[in-house]
């Protein structure tokens, strides 16, 4: 049965000419050759993916894609191919085009020692060798996706399926070639039960059919990271003609309203670094366990719906995963040592596009905001058994790539291009980054690539001298950081340390006053009633002032805020995160069922890992904390469960 439904979706999928004729012109030497990854076993500079074409059977009964990996290559005389794969059952490769294919070897290789790279597929070729097909299935070790069952949906009467594949999972459900430094463009026919969606980081239908079998296109070259599928009983609404938002419908709604900005942020976007390159731009959000805020899959962004804040506080995570549609897609790392070249750009971009719509005082709190969690985890890091992960560019042979994905990459990188651009000036910046990202769209770059262009055209034609190196290369913050302040969030700390101190600062203060009373002579003493409140404050103002409360506040005081402030169910993730690590490190256990309750719904790694990390601090913490953690788990991406089980094992 499996073969006859191969060959059904082979007679389905159809090529197209005029796409084969595009990829085929990309420039074999778009990627750099030299480049050495140490998290990918393929030998690009013998033979290396120009298209990829996908024909997937997703079976939800027992959570199995099973798939056939068509690779078009360029062959430079190679008598091997060899491809990434981890934790996939490999039935068969062959050569030569759909229906005229001939069976050849392929040997497994041995695992990784720490089962991170996974193993190489060496496939035997001749030099003419164009075509390697794979056919395959998943397995239940496949950690990009997260099947999940009816109970985890907002319907709660169908499941769902998506998968994340930054840095080096896309390998775990797909045998390529899984670098960021080689781009090629795909297509793809899969085939889902008949009442879901699917949806693919390509073109997409806007609604269900009645096959269950759908087609997809990205005519655009993008590394494999960036491949993405997602499939549940989905729906859409569109926000302008080239932007909307896909969710379950029991969301949407509230998608809509939390979004309706969007086509405003693509404006400011495309007037600060040239023109959208890729056609449409929607959102889907996920559900809870997604491990990210966001995800920046081209054409269709991921969100985790931890971001439906119902006040549009936290829409800056749209502004981020837009701002990659530039850095990251556009321009991308070579390889997952130069991560900072993908995120600080697109910290620095999204900043910007919260200036232009927004204002730049929200665009410094923002920004202050990130540099005082930057501040926070480089100590960690210093102190840490890693300290030259305080540097931008990193040397991450024999570790996972994940390690890099620190506020090192995202926050240092993006005050290193506002300290750059303080230098130089703003004009003059913004025309060497349009500059930059047209020179290098579709293509990768490393921080040599990059310094070489900014030595040439940005600081020598302008007579001028940065130290670029200590940012890049040495740990920790370099003296001439530019610095931001903010007088809102300065206020916050000042009134979180009269609230240490014991001051009931939100309690009502009584005042009078004379005023003048309409249709009366004489002015009157009036009654007038004080009283800080929660919404007298954007979000990020009650994080500034949770972080500078006292972090031996006795607890009686935490009980008089969350009295007033109710900040222990919000309903803001990024309060109540911060919150619940505040009261943990305080000692207090009497919050535990919404601590509780919070780390058993979100599976946003940003906010359990914090959690978890104040909790096995304390050896009775910890004990209670294993056990939500064992209960919880398998509702975790494998991104999330895996970063708090090494929380437990150190």
């Amino acid at each position: 049965m499996r073969h006859i439904l191969f060959l059904l979706l082979l007679i389905i999928a159809l090529s197209s000419c005029s796409t084969r004729a595009k990829f085929i012109e990309h420039d074999v030497n778009a990627s750099n050759d030299t480049i050495v990854d140490h998290h990918s076993y393929a030998n690009f500079k013998a033979i290396k993916t120009v298209h990829l074409e996908l024909e997937l059977d997703v079976n939800f009964e027992n959570q199995t894609i099973y798939g056939v990996a068509r690779h078009e290559m360029v062959n430079n005389n190679a008598s091997v191919a060899i491809f990434d794969t981890r934790n996939l059952l490999i039935q068969k490769v062959t050569t030569g085009q759909k229906f005229h294919e001939k069976e050849v070897d392929f040997v497994i290789g041995q695992m990784d020692k720490d089962s991170i790279l996974g193993q190489p597929l060496t496939v035997t070729v001749d030099p003419k060798t164009t075509q390697v097909n794979i056919y395959y299935q998943t397995t239940k070790g496949a950690e990009a996706l997260d099947w999940l069952d009816t109970l985890s949906t907002s319907s709660k009467k169908t499941p769902f399926l998506y998968t994340q594949g930054q840095a080096i999972l896309t390998r775990t459900w797909i045998p390529l070639q899984d670098s960021p430094s080689n781009r090629f463009t795909y297509n793809a026919t899969v085939k889902v039960p008949k009442d879901l969606l699917a949806l693919m980081s390509a073109t997409n239908p806007k609604e269900k059919n009645t096959t269950g079998i759908y087609e997809f296109e990205m005519d655009q070259p993008i590394p494999s990271y960036l491949i993405s599928l997602a499939v549940g009983d989905i729906a859409y609404h569109p926000l302008s003609t080239n932007t909307g938002v896909y969710a379950e419908k029991e969301l949407l709604s509230a998608c809509v309203y939390e979004f309706e900005e969007l086509p405003k942020m693509m404006t400011a976007a495309s007037s600060l670094y040239g023109s959208y390159q890729w056609k449409q731009y929607d959102l889907l959000v996920l559900p809870y366990s997604f491990p990210f805020g966001g995800m920046e899959n081209p054409r269709l962004t991921f969100v985790n719906p931890t971001i439906l804040a119902g006040d549009r506080s936290l829409v800056s995570v749209i502004a981020h995963e837009l701002a990659h549609s530039w850095s990251g897609n556009l321009v991308t790392n070579s390889t997952w040592d130069d991560f900072w070249l993908n995120e600080g750009f697109t910290v620095y971009f999204e900043q910007r596009i919260m200036e232009a719509l927004y204002g730049k005082e929200v665009a410094d709190i923002l920004a202050q905001i990130e540099f005082q969690e930057l501040q926070a985890e480089l100590k960690e890091i210093l102190k840490g058994k890693h300290p030259e992960d305080s540097q931008l560019h990193l040397n991450l042979k024999n570790r996972n790539p994940d390690d890099g994905m620190t506020s090192i990459a995202y926050v240092k990188g993006a005050f290193f291009l506002k300290t750059l651009e303080n230098k130089v000036g703003r004009k003059v910046f913004d025309q060497f980054l349009n500059h930059y990202f047209k020179v290098f769209q579709f293509k990768t770059v490393n921080s040599t690539t990059f310094i070489d262009e900014i030595e040439r055209n940005l600081l020598a034609p302008n007579r001028l001298v940065f130290d670029y190196d200590e940012w890049i290369y040495q740990n920790g913050l370099p003296k001439n950081c530019v610095s931001i302040n903010s007088p809102r969030l300065m206020n916050m700390q000042s009134l979180a340390k009269r609230c240490s101190s014991g001051e009931n600062i939100f309690d009502q203060v009584i005042s009078y006053e004379w005023k003048k009373v309409k249709n009366r002579a004489k002015k009157q003493r009036v009654k007038v009633i004080n009283q800080l409140k929660r919404e007298d404050f954007i979000v990020q103002e009650w994080q500034t002032f949770i972080r500078a409360l006292d972090q031996d506040i006795a607890i009686e005081r935490l009980r008089y805020l969350d009295q007033k402030m109710n900040f222990s169910a919000w309903g803001n993730s990024e309060v109540m995160a911060e919150w619940f690590v505040l009261n943990i490190n305080c000692g207090n256990r009497e919050i535990r069922p919404e601590i509780e309750k919070f780390i058993s719904k979100v599976g946003r790694r940003k906010f359990l890992l914090p959690i978890y990390k104040a909790l096995i601090k304390n050896p009775e913490d910890k004990v209670w904390a294993k056990k939500v953690f064992d209960k919880s788990k398998a509702y975790y991406h494998a991104v999330s469960r895996n970063s708090i089980a090494e929380l437990f094992n150190d």
